[in-house]
């Protein structure tokens, strides 16, 4: 009885475990996109093996109901082999294959009519030997023809295909060369050995793993196996995970005491559901972080798979179309693909040498300084690629001077935690600072490498996209040149025609009333064109003009009371300040400046104006709460000439009033969120600054 109670506990735990083996098996081959003829065979074949092992395991394998279930299984298998011709095109071409099939599942279909048959015949024991032996008979015929066929798949498959017909014909010949051998004994002992019943779940498992790993990799020749880093993270999961179900089992085992078979049936329904359920969902996203980096530390001898990593990097950042986000995003992403950190930001050059926001992946809750970076820190990013980890720079590291070039902004921002520069050559191009991963980890110098050579690949994308706007831009102005050109010749020359029409109509007059009329309109109309040539002739000139002394308040009050019948422009802050700038200037970029807060807000909600002194500077804030830009809208469309976010716009108001500003040595920021409005300083240097500053330029000249 010991004996028998060990094979029956074989018997049921090869059964179980070839359960859930195709259970999942089925699952991942009928989770492809795409299932061809193999693929829904295979899935149909792994599906009704795990319903007969299931079976099996709950009313042990010799039962009335396990031996039908193995029937339906033997179809299943049946039609996969139909399916692999199929999907050879052979079941169309070879006209004995399909009549062979038919009947072999006609034969096999004759099983359930035989058990019954015994079932009834349990008291005669000469009638129920003789089904017996009718039964093992059927199934001996179904196993040699199936092997058969088998045969005839595998030798008479084209070289094209037979490197994708090994493996599942390996798996259809193991499972009947088994059952041949297993009926042979039957029929030769008048009788079924409960050893060989017990392992032939074991059997059935490795044949499923065969069939669908070969059915998953068709055509794509020789298997060999080599796991990859996926696979090895994935065995670390299932290896957790099974210890899991070990301990699940045990208890379920020890608690199911009941006795009978619907309780056996139950606890088996209960471990299957179990088991299949948490080997595909229960591995969480924490855990398989923390699996990978366990993995990483002590399985390989490099923590990155620089293939994946590479077509990763280039699928990022190759995508295009209209869905696709802007290339500043993807190049934060690119990189926090690799550390798999959750968001981040990407700072760019800004005119004064400085860093300033360009793009924010998934972090739009920090807020950033116009300013992100002082031209002094951005300049020890630009002489080197250093890799900056700002944890160590929070515990008081200070290696190469790290510490005072990072802002203080990003030191008190606890979830930045690195900063990767962009150096094409000898070019500092941007700075990506990463948020925390969610598996924290010490950066090493795996992580620095990888980061540097993939942030100098990016610099390179960035670059290249700078030249090619830069090269669109210039072909821009060619046209506007052109244009312009065109229009100032036909202005011209009308001017001369009305100016002609006039001094001959002086000459060949007749009415005198109408005479005097002509000659104010057409004198009007000279005066009109020849003024709108002068100021064409002059565009964009007003940097050649001198510069002069000039109350900045006074100039800004004049600018307002423009708005005052016609909008809520108010200038809630005056202090006295004398500038040097030019007035004509001065009041035009005021005027671009303002007209934009006003064409941006709604419901005439008002636009603050504040003037105030700033050091050297003379500083005009102009504060709407509009709709706010983006920072890549700031960065690569606000001051770009014929580029315009409103209906109808030439883009020329912001690129102007810039131009005219830094044409009198001033300077002009702008600081935006969207959603909440906009914030323009205007710096001018205060009256005896520029005689100063020239000074100090002619000293430094003289000492060099």
């Amino acid at each position: 009885m010991g004996g028998e109670a060990i094979w029956s506990g074989v018997g049921y735990w090869s059964h179980f475990g070839a359960a859930v083996v195709c259970a999942i098996l089925a699952t991942w081959v009928g989770s492809g996109r795409k299932l061809g003829a193999a693929r829904k065979g295979a899935c149909t074949a792994l599906a009704l093996t795990a319903a007969w092992a299931l079976t099996a395991a709950a009313f042990t394998p010799l039962s009335f109901w396990a031996l039908l279930a193995e029937s339906a299984r033997n179809l299943g298998w049946l039609f996969l082999l139909y399916r692999l011709f199929a999907s050879d095109g052979r079941h169309t071409a070879i006209q004995p294959i399909r009549p062979v099939l038919f009947l072999l599942a006609f034969i096999e279909a004759l099983q359930p009519a035989l058990l019954l048959a015994r079932w009834h015949m349990v008291a005669f024991t000469g009638m129920s030997g003789v089904v017996f032996q009718t039964e093992v008979i059927l199934h001996l015929l179904v196993t040699v023809g199936a092997l058969l066929l088998v045969h005839n798949l595998y030798v008479g498959a084209s070289a094209s295909h037979r490197g994708g017909m090994r493996w599942p014909a390996a798996a259809l010949a193991a499972l009947w060369v088994v059952d041949l051998n297993y009926y042979t004994v039957a029929y030769l002992s008048n009788g079924v050995s409960g050893e060989l019943a017990a392992l032939r779940g074991i059997v059935v498992a490795c044949a499923a793993i065969l069939l669908a790993v070969g059915v998953n990799r068709a055509g794509r020749g020789d298997l060999r196996f080599m796991p990859s880093r996926a696979v090895t993270f994935q065995t670390l999961s299932l290896f957790v995970i099974g210890s899991y179900l070990l301990l699940m089992v045990v208890i379920a085992r020890s608690l199911t005491m009941i006795g009978g078979d619907l309780a056996r049936l139950t606890q088996v329904g209960f471990l299957f559901t179990a088991s299949v359920v948490a080997l595909l969902w229960l591995p969480s996203e924490r855990l398989r972080r923390w699996l990978k980096v366990t993995a990483l530390k002590h399985l390989f001898q490099h923590r990155y798979d620089y293939r994946a990593e590479w077509l990763r990097l280039t699928r990022t950042i190759g995508r295009a179309g209209p869905e696709a986000p802007p290339l500043q995003e993807r190049v934060v992403q690119a990189l926090a693909d690799i550390t798999e950190s959750p968001s981040g930001l990407l700072l760019l050059p800004g005119e004064s040498g400085g860093m300033v926001l360009a793009a924010r992946w998934k972090w739009p809750g920090i807020d950033v300084p116009a300013e992100a970076m002082d031209a002094k820190s951005a300049a020890f990013f630009s002489r080197g690629t250093f890799i900056c980890d700002l944890d160590d720079i929070r515990a008081g590291a200070n290696r190469h001077g790290e510490a005072d070039a990072v802002p203080a902004w990003l030191v008190e921002e606890e979830e930045a935690w690195a900063m990767v520069p962009l150096q094409h050559y000898d070019r500092l191009t941007g700075l990506v600072v990463l948020t925390r991963p969610p598996v924290v980890r010490k950066l090493d110098w795996e992580d620095f490498d990888l980061l540097r050579v993939v942030g100098q690949q990016l610099a390179s994308y960035m670059a290249e996209q700078a030249g090619q706007e830069a090269l669109s831009e210039a072909n821009r102005f060619d046209e506007f040149n052109r244009r312009i050109a065109f229009v100032m010749h036909d202005i011209k020359n009308l001017a001369s025609q009305l100016s002609l029409l006039a001094r001959n109509a002086e000459k060949h007059v007749e009415k005198p009333a109408f005479r005097a009329d002509m000659l104010i309109t057409l004198r009007n109309s000279a005066d009109k064109l020849n003024t709108l040539l002068a100021r064409l002739g002059r565009y964009g000139a007003h940097g050649g003009e001198k510069l002069q002394p000039l109350a900045l308040d006074e100039c800004v009050e004049h600018v307002v009371t423009r708005y005052a019948a016609t909008y809520p422009v108010l200038l809630v802050e005056r202090e006295a300040c004398m500038v040097e700038a030019q007035r004509e200037g001065l009041e035009q970029a005021l005027v671009h400046l303002v007209q934009n807060a006003v064409d941006a807000s709604q419901d005439n909600a008002p636009v603050f104006l504040r003037v105030k002194v700033d050091g050297l500077y003379g500083l005009v804030e102009i504060v709407d709460s509009g709709v706010g830009m983006s920072p890549d809208f700031i960065r690569s469309r606000l001051f770009k000439p014929f580029v315009s976010s409103k209906q109808g716009g030439f883009g020329i108001g912001a690129f102007e009033a810039r131009e005219l500003i830094a044409a009198m040595r001033g300077r002009l920021d702008v600081e935006s969120r969207e959603g909440l409005g906009t914030r323009f300083f205007l710096r001018l240097p205060r009256a005896g600054v520029p005689d100063l500053i020239d000074k100090l330029d002619s000293h430094k000249a003289e000492v060099a």
